[in-house]
């Protein structure tokens, strides 16, 4: 027998109504008494299908977008812009809109999402990321909301998901092959935060290349940093402190400008003394000095893709799946 609100209001000692609006994620309520209900809803399995199936038989014309918490460099960065467009294209020609919902934090994050769906604001969520241990999606898919994931999800083992992302193993090995083809040897690597799986498997990509062509990969040679120029250029001063790599695979263009700058400062001449090449092959590259090769990711259709995606599973319901995987493409200049 499924577990009911009643169940979960005797085991946590509130009313039913108390419980309806823990999961409406009223204002009403203590945190305490959220914390508490919430804690009895997990240990019974309780998930509020009923209330969300609910709200999907509305129709709202929104759709809701979850950016990763912001810093300014992650606002700024070309890659979540290009996003958005390629799903305004697409929500556009189906009269839809966007209700965008950024947070200072991950409590903030938890109960935007729940405000956004359990309000009835929006008949589907795009999450703009995937994480190892990621609540938003266990979350969503505990309550059979649509939605869709821009990034790769499998890592949390759930049936019934759709996500569209870049094969990230993949991209990692292409750069790392494109250095060790111009004849670099110590090749070291900068990541963003590996609780990421885009930084995960594009590091994994990395390694399988190393390992296949015999090379060692040296810990001090290897970093992570959050997004942007600065995280790139710290990262890379880490680095020359504990000596000189001949390249430096890097998973992202910011971080890869702030680590070329690092170079500059330090008096090493890329490509010559070190070779470095980045991810998203953002319209900056080619007028830096000298121009970043990159690997070009296609943000723009990945957000396509993602809504189109969505758009399937509203229609079809919770027990539809897919995923689509764009491929990258490497975009050669004189950075290596």
């Amino acid at each position: 027998m499924s577990v009911t609100i009643k169940d979960v209001a005797k085991a946590a000692n509130v009313s039913p109504s108390t419980v309806s609006r823990v999961v409406k994620d009223s204002s009403r309520i203590s945190e305490e008494t959220k914390e508490k209900v919430r804690k009895v809803m997990a240990e019974l399995g309780y998930h509020p299908n009923a209330i969300a199936q609910g709200l999907s038989n509305k129709t709202t014309g929104n759709i809701g977008i979850m950016l990763p918490r912001p810093t300014e460099d992650e606002f700024n960065h070309p890659f979540f812009s290009e996003v958005l467009r390629g799903i305004s294209s697409v929500l556009r020609m189906h009269e839809k809109d966007i209700l965008l919902s950024p947070a200072a934090s991950e409590v903030e994050e938890r109960r935007a999402l729940q405000r956004m769906v359990l309000s009835g604001k929006v008949d589907g969520v795009i999450l703009l990321s995937s994480q190892l241990s990621d609540e938003h999606i266990k979350w969503l898919h505990s309550i059979e909301f649509p939605f869709v994931v821009v990034g790769n999800p499998t890592y949390l083992g759930l049936d019934g998901l759709c996500w569209v992302d870049n094969d990230n193993v993949e991209i990692g090995k292409m750069m790392t092959q494109h250095l060790i083809n111009k004849g670099y040897e110590e090749i070291g690597i900068i990541t963003g935060d590996l609780k990421f799986t885009v930084n995960i498997d594009r590091l994994e990509g990395y390694k399988q290349v190393m390992e296949k062509a015999n090379k060692q990969t040296n810990r001090l040679y290897m970093a992570q940093t959050e997004l942007g120029e600065y995280g790139g250029y710290n990262a890379m001063l880490k680095i020359l402190r504990n000596g000189k790599p001949s390249a430096m695979v890097i998973v992202d263009d910011l971080i890869a400008i702030g680590a070329m700058r690092a170079c500059h400062d330090k008096g090493y001449d890329i490509p010559d003394d070190i070779g470095i090449i980045g991810v998203n092959n953002i319209s900056m590259d080619q007028y830096l000095t000298p121009p970043l090769t990159s690997v070009e990711i296609y943000p723009y259709e990945l957000g396509q893709k993602a809504t189109e995606l969505l758009l399937n599973k509203m229609d079809r319901g919770s027990s539809y799946s897919d995923h689509i995987i764009i491929h990258g493409k490497l975009i050669e200049r004189s950075s290596c």
